[in-house]
């Protein structure tokens, strides 16, 4: 059996942070979840493994045994992992992360109804919203169609022709249900079962009403609002009350679980509240400082570099970064510069740097990678 890389199949580096793992299994579970791909046999086994990796690496205790003895070392853990059909509904595992109650305040939400006896209640919708990074900055509303099924206008949910009602079934009496009684030897088994004629709705319809063929039900694709508040972050989402699909038997509808996607940033790469960016200056800036103009989400602001800058330096501009989700300020910009080199060059200007590369000559060391120098900062 070939060894598992559960960080290869998280995408992640091996010193990535507990909130870049999770964020990585959040991506990957919105598109591999069996809910988000009803029928598809290899999404299921995608997300069974994509599940298991999560399992291990967001634990410290079994991320260290997997690190220093791989598979084996999980055992010690008490890791098993999860079979067929085990992993979290894509409500509970998004609920699981914390989002849904951050935006239950934004729309409307008490506790989820509970369906009465012999109601059913409707099924929850799910809708991707594509937004910019500036949307998120300053948050919108806006309003998306949406396809669902509502009661029916001509015969009000119950699927008789106007005019008509539903009878009450003679099979089971309207109880919706069929009690049978075997006798096993000197014992009897007592079995309930729904009703085969009237399907557990305890009525049948003689007379169908033809605008939604008996059902009660009809499609129909109703725009809604949805206010994305400032600050959001992909892969967060609004659980919108009653906007899905209607219930039957007088059954409550369901919920709209409006999933934010962030579009790619031409500038900016964010993380959390922090927004990152590169720029570039010359050797002249470099060696003798300056003053340079860098983009911020919102417009442009100066940076200071103080003489003899390293390419690669990474400098923090205080509260130009994304907003928090609750309106408790803004996170930090972090700039990376990197020091242009000219292409062509006089002999005179060869000849001078020859001369500042001499007087500045050091020993040979590991220039630090970008991550890591973020890293260092945030200490």
């Amino acid at each position: 059996m070939p060894k598992k890389d559960y960080y290869e199949t998280l995408g992640v580096d091996r010193d990535s942070s507990e909130e870049g793992i999770k964020r990585a299994f959040r991506h990957l579970a919105r598109k591999h979840h069996p809910d988000v791909n009803p029928g598809d046999k290899g999404a299921e086994e995608r997300f069974k493994k994509i599940n298991e990796a999560f399992e291990v690496l967001k634990d410290p205790e079994k991320r260290a045994a997997y690190d220093q003895f791989g598979e084996a070392g999980l055992e010690g853990a008490g890791f098993r992992p999860h079979g067929a059909g085990e992993f979290p509904g894509f409500d509970e595992l998004f609920r699981d992360f914390g989002f849904g109650d951050i935006f239950d305040v934004f729309s409307g939400l008490g506790g989820r109804a509970r369906a009465r006896r012999g109601a059913i209640q409707g099924a929850d919708l799910k809708y991707e919203l594509d937004i910019t990074l500036e949307n998120s900055f300053e948050g919108i509303t806006t309003k998306i169609e949406v396809p669902r099924h509502e009661r029916c206008p001509d015969c009000r949910g119950t699927g008789a022709m106007p005019g008509t009602s539903p009878k009450t079934c003679p099979e089971c009496g309207g109880a919706g249900e069929v009690r049978t009684i075997k006798r096993m030897g000197f014992m009897h088994a007592l079995n309930i079962g729904p009703c085969g004629r009237c399907r557990g709705t305890g009525t049948v319809i003689d007379r169908p009403c033809k605008n939604c063929s008996g059902t009660g039900l009809k499609k129909v694709t109703r725009k809604v609002e949805v206010n994305v508040p400032a600050g959001v972050d992909d892969g967060q989402y609004l659980r919108l009350a009653g906007q899905g699909e209607a219930g039957s038997n007088g059954g409550p509808p369901g919920d709209l679980y409006v999933v934010i996607t962030l579009r790619e940033h031409p500038v900016f790469e964010r993380h959390d509240t922090e927004l990152f960016c590169k720029t570039t200056i010359g050797i002249a800036t470099a060696i003798t400082g300056g003053s340079i103009e860098v983009p911020t989400i919102t417009s442009t602001a100066k940076l200071k570099i103080p003489p003899g800058t390293q390419s690669h330096t990474v400098f923090r501009l205080r509260g130009q970064g994304m907003p928090e989700l609750r309106g408790r300020g803004r996170g930090d910009q972090l700039v990376k510069v990197v020091v242009k080199i000219p292409s062509k060059a006089s002999r005179e200007q060869i000849g001078s740097l020859k001369e500042l590369d001499d007087a500045g000559s050091e020993s040979p060391s590991t220039d630090k990678g970008f991550f890591e120098r973020l890293r260092e900062h945030r200490k």
